[in-house]
């Protein structure tokens, strides 16, 4: 073999192999949020990391790691700032941990329905609080996801406010939270999500509150005799990305991970609302005592009960986001 021809086979060896090999290193990113697999939370995130992997031409893997296995819900949320995690999914009483005033959306009877969360998504108001957030922490929030209207579920039957004094309720370890049982005379009682099943089953809390379809797939139903329909909350989810993450990425990257998250956001509410729809009747039908009640019972104690301040919210964004029509 003839020097030239060594030198001919060398260089086209190199081609070969640059033309085998990525343009890029490819970065693996992590996901994290509280819910099961089985859950549209889940089945949209896993979706929305396939696509942004493909539309950022294999650039980007994106592992979703479900039902608290990064962590519980504070935990991920502080994760953002350490680093341990890249995207989560949290409500936005957890993430108000650094902006209070974020959780104001968390004020029972802020919102009428489902309509009218996806209304303040888009209004300047949620603007302004996640521009707040971000300020305060670095996070960008990139989309919001209706998690559904919150009832209570109870062993102990009651009907209206006073039927809850002295009752043990868990509740997500967030302020917002508490401010109904806390109205009525209950017992507020912070469990992490992965937790409740048991502790509703050993009677470590009597009650506890959360979106038909979540009581569905946590099988809440299984250890409680009744479904109160107080309809409290209407919960959202936050998509939630690091500054470092959006740090790394491009301006063009940024605008297809929000993309993304966005589309896997309206996918994720069009499933819940109308599993929630359903799921009234088919608990009725499992022979769970479901029971309607007088919500302004309820809203007005609040209202009487537990001040804005008191929660460090401002009433005046609590006052627009109520008059989003």
């Amino acid at each position: 073999m003839t020097k030239r021809t060594t030198l001919k086979l060398i260089a086209a060896c190199a081609l070969a192999a640059a033309a085998a090999a990525p343009a890029f290193a490819q970065t693996k990113l992590k996901w994290a949020h509280v819910y099961e697999t089985s859950e549209p939370y889940h089945k949209w995130s896993v979706w929305a990391g396939e696509e942004f992997k493909k539309r950022t031409n294999g650039k980007y893997e994106i592992q979703v790691f479900p039902a608290s296995s990064l962590g519980k819900e504070s935990e991920i949320n502080q994760g953002l700032q350490l680093g341990t995690v890249d995207i989560i999914l949290t409500g936005a009483s957890f993430a108000a941990t650094s902006f209070p005033r974020l959780s104001v959306s968390y004020y029972p009877f802020t919102f009428r329905d489902a309509d009218h969360v996806l209304k303040y998504a888009k209004s300047d108001v949620f603007r302004e609080l996640t521009d707040g957030y971000k300020k305060a922490t670095g996070n960008t929030v990139t989309a919001l996801t209706y998690y559904g209207a919150r009832h209570a579920t109870s062993n102990k039957l009651f009907t209206n406010c006073d039927g809850m004094k002295g009752l043990k309720m868990r509740v997500p370890d967030a302020p917002a939270y508490t401010a109904l049982p806390r109205a009525c005379g209950a017992n507020p009682t912070p469990i992490a999500f992965a937790e409740v099943y048991l502790a509703l089953q050993n009677g470590t809390v009597d009650a506890q509150e959360n979106p038909l379809p979540t009581i569905e797939a946590k099988k809440f139903f299984e250890v409680q005799k009744n479904i109160i329909l107080t309809g409290h909350i209407a919960d959202a989810l936050l998509t939630v990305v690091s500054p470092t993450l959006m740090g790394k990425l491009s301006p063009a990257e940024q605008k297809i991970l929000a993309e993304v998250t966005q589309e896997a956001a309206e996918k994720a509410t069009n499933d819940i609302r109308k599993r929630e729809a359903e799921l009234v009747d088919e608990f009725k039908k499992k022979g769970i005592n479901v029971v309607t009640v007088d919500r302004n019972d309820f809203q007005q104690r609040v209202l009487k009960a537990i001040t804005f301040e008191s929660m460090k919210m401002d009433k005046k964004d609590w006052d627009r986001i109520v008059a989003i029509k």
